[in-house]
């Protein structure tokens, strides 16, 4: 079995890239699936959020708000920290269960551990290989705009609330240029998977 970790920027399309590894073979473990499954009602990172920001973040049946979250640890970097020691111990004891199971019944695979904040944790030092899908930040931002509806200023603001793109791009032992075309990027993306698979036999 061998790990690959992924990771990229807002906007720069990183799950257009996880869909094509996925579809060519590769095993996906999504980190920020897992993150929204582990905060669930009744599993113990839900409450620890709720001792951490009230009761005020809950929605009618319950579960957290996941929105008005975002929206209070956006604006507050200690928050955002605090959040995060949730729930990236629970994430991490996630992943690694997922990862002893697909070892002891999938042994030759090739597993993507698709994390957005892999560079920001410091994780990336644990893989032989990382895969960073590239986007330079005026696209980011034009992308961004498109998709969400928002303002330049706001795009801005997501785009640089995380590490830049091109910091994780000198961080990379491989990069995927997502800034042209779909057919270019599906293209890169499964000569890279079948030079992986060689290493992997």
């Amino acid at each position: 079995m061998q790990v690959i970790g992924l990771t990229g920027g807002i906007a720069t399309g990183k799950s257009t890239v996880s869909s094509i590894l996925k579809n060519a073979g590769a095993v996906i473990i999504d980190a920020d699936r897992i993150a929204r499954d582990v905060v669930k009602k009744g599993l113990p990172a839900y409450q620890e959020i709720i001792d951490a920001f009230g009761e005020n973040i809950l929605l009618p049946d319950g579960e957290i708000d996941r929105g008005l979250l975002g929206d209070i640890i956006f604006n507050d970097p200690q928050k955002k920290q605090l959040l995060n020691s949730i729930v990236h111990p629970h994430v991490r004891k996630e992943t690694n269960l997922k990862l002893k199971h697909i070892k002891k019944t999938h042994p030759n695979t090739i597993v993507i551990l698709d994390i957005p904040l892999l560079m920001e944790a410091k994780m990336h030092k644990n893989f032989s290989e990382v895969i960073v899908v590239y986007a330079p930040e005026h696209t980011q931002i034009e992308r961004l705009m498109q998709r969400d509806g928002i303002s330049k200023a706001d795009a801005l603001a997501r785009v640089r609330s995380q590490m830049s793109i091109e910091e994780k791009k000198d961080l990379a032992t491989i990069v995927i240029d997502n800034s042209g075309t779909r057919k270019n990027t599906r293209k890169r993306t499964l000569e890279i998977f079948q030079h992986i698979k060689k290493q992997t036999k």
